[in-house]
């Protein structure tokens, strides 16, 4: 949970926020002995980005966190960027004396002396406390290339079948693999991305692992994530594009024709996500949290205390299609435990051009929905926070669409690409709608078809949700069930 603010009601309840001013991506993202860690760009002086440290917090259950001191400040090598860290169990490292510890992996951005031009490599810190006290290598930077100005964020992890240590890392327009015996040296081994997936701006925020598909049914597959930020002729904005490939401790071969492009997010505002390292194995669970805002008005967003907030930690799992596998993403199971039930209904005939209005005051909702379209061109819900206020998560049945529209959602006039509605194809399997939405005081977050589609946004209402409206165009839709729960 977050500290509340008489100054800013509009901090949310379930997602992860700063104790105050500027955050952005999610940082070294590890569980280590009980406590799942969430470090994350952090300027501590500012409501606007500026030289970057490492935040530090801490959970048990992935809701309720605890905020600890700055664990990374700049230093004569530059502002601390993105990165990872690790539990180096065998202490290949050398840190800790023959026991384990967390060592964390992170880009320094420092300016070159002659031309200005941004100069990126990567440092490395380790700790033995769990985390609680940082120690910075005497040998950093580990890595750098001074031919390359975009050269980040990294992702490293322990590769059993190669038994070394790989480190993925963005650099320009595509990532570069690299490897390490002690996280100390680093060889490379190889690049992708050239003409693969989408180009539309800078990749950042790389992401490697691997997943069972079906379960294991179907085998495994590796998964490469990368966000992509920054096109200027896009109104879309920024987002976080995987491909689904294989991957030998050395290179990355992806499974999809180069021109396959496959969204993590098809919201607006869900952006350098990560998922964390050392989830043990009894547990299982491929765990992910992005940052739940888009580039474009990333710095203009309503703030007076803190700026910037994370989506609900997800799962992610692999699912077999006609067309492949796909990342599937359901909110953790955690969320569950903070249900206080406000209603259940049922098979309800939905008239066309009439509503069914029931009230649902409160900070932080769930709405748990199945809708059969029938002949409706058009079905949805409306959450409600003032007269004239209005966040729709609704279906178009002619286009085969999910669309959220935020155009009337609250304050909006802060940038001009923030009030839209905007879509994303979805076919119900059965005929049957299954949406699954979060509304979390400034977000909004659906999960669609079982967690095929996910859209995420921001929205910054006058005040907390007052109600809730199903409504049909076109013609009859009906109801199967909702049930409504309040989030304590």
């Amino acid at each position: 949970m977050n500290p509340s603010s008489g100054q800013d009601d509009q901090r949310p309840r379930l997602h992860f926020t700063p104790p105050g001013n500027w955050m952005n991506d999610p940082n070294g993202l590890v569980f280590c002995e009980g406590e799942y860690h969430l470090f994350y760009q952090h300027h501590p002086f500012d409501l606007q980005w500026g030289p970057m440290h490492w935040g530090h917090a801490v959970s048990r259950d992935l809701i309720h966190w605890e905020h600890l001191p700055i664990a990374l400040a700049p230093d004569e090598h530059g502002t601390i960027f993105s990165g990872c860290a690790v539990v180096d169990e065998n202490d290949t490292s050398g840190f800790f004396g023959g026991g384990k510890g967390l060592v964390a992996v992170f880009t320094q951005h420092a300016e070159r002396p002659q031309t200005r031009e941004p100069l990126q490599r990567q440092s490395i810190a380790y700790s033995k406390d769990n985390g609680r006290t940082w120690t910075k290598y005497a040998g950093n930077p580990v890595l750098g290339d001074e031919s390359v100005l975009d050269f980040r964020d990294p992702k490293a992890i322990w590769h059993e079948a190669a038994a070394k240590w790989v480190m993925v890392v963005s650099a320009g327009d595509r990532v570069r693999f690299y490897t390490s015996p002690d996280l100390k040296e680093w060889t490379f081994a190889s690049d992708f991305g050239a003409g693969e997936g989408s180009h539309a701006g800078v990749w950042e925020c790389p992401d490697l692992f691997e997943l069972p598909v079906d379960g294991g049914a179907a085998g495994r597959k590796w998964v490469l994530m990368v966000s992509v930020g920054g096109d200027p002729d896009d109104p879309a904005g920024s987002g976080t594009q995987y491909f689904v490939g294989s991957f030998d401790g050395t290179a990355f071969v992806n499974d999809h024709p180069s021109d396959t492009v496959l969204w993590m997010d098809r919201g607006r505002d869900n952006y350098a996500g990560a998922t964390w390292s050392n989830i043990p194995r009894e547990d299982g669970r491929r765990l992910f949290i992005g940052w739940m805002v888009n580039l474009k008005y990333a710095g203009v967003t309503p703030a007076t205390v803190w700026r910037g907030a994370m989506t609900l930690p997800r799962e992610l799992t692999l699912a077999d299609t006609a067309e492949g596998p796909r990342i599937v993403q359901q909110p953790v199971a955690e969320v569950e435990r903070l249900r206080e039930e406000i209603g259940r209904w049922s098979d309800t005939v939905l008239r066309s051009g009439a509503e069914w209005t029931g009230d649902a005051s409160g900070n932080a909702l769930e709405a748990v929905a199945e809708f059969e379209p029938d002949t409706a061109a058009e079905v949805g819900i409306r959450f409600g926070t003032a007269p004239g206020e209005e966040t729709i998560v609704g279906y178009d049945a002619r286009r085969g669409e999910l669309f959220i529209d935020r155009t009337c959602s609250g304050r909006t006039d802060f940038h001009e690409l923030f009030p839209c509605r905007h879509a994303a194809p979805l076919d119900p399997a059965e005929r049957r709608l299954r949406l699954w939405i979060f509304v979390d005081r400034s977000s909004v977050e659906v999960f669609a078809g079982d967690g095929r589609l996910v859209m995420t946004d921001l929205i910054f209402p006058s005040g907390p949700n007052r109600s809730v409206a199903l409504y049909s165009l076109g013609g009859d839709a009906k109801l199967s069930s909702l049930t409504l729960y309040r989030l304590a």
